[in-house]
């Protein structure tokens, strides 16, 4: 009898990767694609969805069809970044390129005025979440106002993976969780589109069909199977944003898991029987039904360590190396890691990255230690906030590229107190979209036991009280350079 394999490919912002798995859970083959982003303007970031997302999906099925031979091709789940905006037309095309998550920060005033018309406790209230650049509303919004005739030709409100899903079956269908992050559209409590709030936020734009992540929502079709070597009418699960099929992916299922996501941003998912609605976080529901999720996610991570590489002129390993000869706080150096504004849970697009304490005599291996746990940090003060908002955590696992090596994920622990567990599976969301699509076919055999933790990272006591005097400093520095920050971040834009 042949093996069955499952197929799951994530579009990440920098990256995409494919994995195929059998149905217990054991990798075959994976791939993975680079691309671009693009940034027009100062506070927007965007896709094309055509050159970056499609492009990437065909090019992984294409690396990876070859190890299906001999196997059974099951089904297959995707994934993306978001919640993000893709206007389509009524076939599905894209009318502009995707408008990107919370590091897009373009409908600032959207936000605010919207606030201002619907009532703050009352989006929180409703929807879990307050309006912030993460939100999908105040983008439509800036749509209609700034961009009218594509607002007037949009007939499809798409995110990255319900775009593929489209795609590869014709069905326009968007994963609950996903909707959940479309604020103020998405009625929490009745887990359905808010009838009354999308006729004002998105007047016109016939919303789609929700389903949940594991749901069978179509079949790929003949020119989906064309354009992709797919095997005609393989199914398809409705998918879900990268993060939460990445939480998947590494056993975060029961109340109280959180997920800690390393990667160009930072990203942490926490799950939860019932609704814990916080102005500092998003409250979305999770990847399966009986689930409710918090939500936080840093702007930059991942982007401050590359930027600094590239700055440098080095080498990752080599920097690693120098990083970890450096004793905890680098030699007094402190970083802000808002390098793009932030996102949770100071909400300020305006923020931007301080590195305070510099002197001659500070090397590379001082300030990349510095940005790692600048982020770490970053890490403390998101996961203090779950825990006022009622997200008791019970146990905390990593994932993510940041989690090789070991040195990010040991300053973290280091810096909150709390240990990690690392699966002996990191690749992801990927992983994550074919154990969500083993199990809506039926295929997956055992899938709470597909990915074991291999090791765990507990935190240095000493390390820890170091870092406490300066994370209290950390906290502070922030506060105390807010209206500098502010000033140049207005002055970047006008130069820009």
């Amino acid at each position: 009898m042949a093996e069955t394999v499952l197929l799951g490919i994530d579009i990440g912002t920098s990256s995409s990767k494919g994995v195929l798995v059998t149905a217990d859970g054991r990798v075959v083959a994976r791939a993975t694609k680079p691309h671009e982003t693009s940034y027009p303007h100062p506070g927007w970031v965007e896709h094309d969805a055509e050159d970056v997302w499609w492009a990437d999906f065909r090019a992984l099925v294409s690396e990876l069809l070859p190890a299906v031979e001999g196997r059974t091709l099951a089904g297959l789940g995707v994934s993306g970044i978001g919640p993000v905006l893709l206007p389509a037309d009524g076939d599905g095309n894209p009318l502009r390129p995707a408008i990107l998550y919370g590091v897009d920060t373009r409908a600032t005033e959207q936000i605010a005025a919207l606030t201002e018309e619907l009532g703050a406790d009352e989006i929180l209230r409703r929807g879990g979440s307050a309006l912030s650049s993460q939100a999908v509303g105040p983008k439509i919004r800036w749509l209609a106002e700034h961009e009218p005739e594509t607002y007037r030709r949009t007939e499809m409100l798409l995110m990255c993976s319900s775009y593929l899903v489209h795609r590869l079956t014709g069905r326009y269908v968007l994963d609950h969780h996903s909707a959940s992050q479309c604020d103020p559209l998405y009625d929490l409590a009745a887990r359905d589109w808010s009838a009354q709030w999308a006729a004002r936020v998105a007047p016109d734009l016939p919303l789609p069909e929700l389903a949940w992540p594991t749901e069978v929502v179509g079949h790929v079709g003949a020119r989906a199977a064309a354009e992709t070597g797919l095997p005609e009418g393989l199914p398809v699960t409705a998918g879900t944003v990268d993060a939460w099929a990445e939480a998947t992916s590494v056993g975060v299922r029961k109340p109280g898991d959180v997920m800690l996501m390393y990667g160009t941003t930072m990203f942490f998912v926490q799950v939860l029987t019932d609704p814990h609605p916080h102005p500092a976080l998003w409250g979305t529901c999770g990847a399966f039904p009986d689930t409710y999720t918090l939500a936080a996610g840093m702007a930059t991570s991942g982007a401050v360590t590359d930027w600094l590489r590239k700055l440098v002129d080095g080498e990752f390993a080599d920097l690693v190396e120098q990083a970890a000869q450096a004793p905890a706080g680098s030699r007094g150096l402190l970083l802000l890691p808002y390098f793009a504004g932030e996102r949770t849970p100071i909400f300020d697009p305006d923020a931007r990255g301080i590195l305070a304490g510099l002197t001659t005599s500070h090397g590379r291996g001082e300030l990349y230690r510095a940005a790692l746990e600048g982020i770490a940090y970053g890490v403390r003060h998101n996961l203090e906030a779950m825990s006022e908002a009622g997200g008791t955590a019970g146990r905390l696992v990593a994932v993510g590229g940041g989690t090789q090596g070991g040195l990010w994920t040991q300053i973290v622990s280091d810096v909150t107190g709390q240990e990690q567990q690392v699966p002996g599976e990191t690749v992801g969301a990927a992983f994550g979209d074919a154990l969500l699509a083993g199990v809506g076919t039926g295929a997956a055999v055992a899938p709470d036991e597909w990915n074991p933790i291999a090791t765990t990272v507990r935190p240095n006591p000493a390390n820890h009280d170091r870092y406490d005097a300066f994370y209290r400093h950390y906290r502070d520095l922030y506060e105390a350079t807010t209206g500098i920050a502010h000033f140049l971040a207005e002055e970047q834009r006008a130069a820009d």
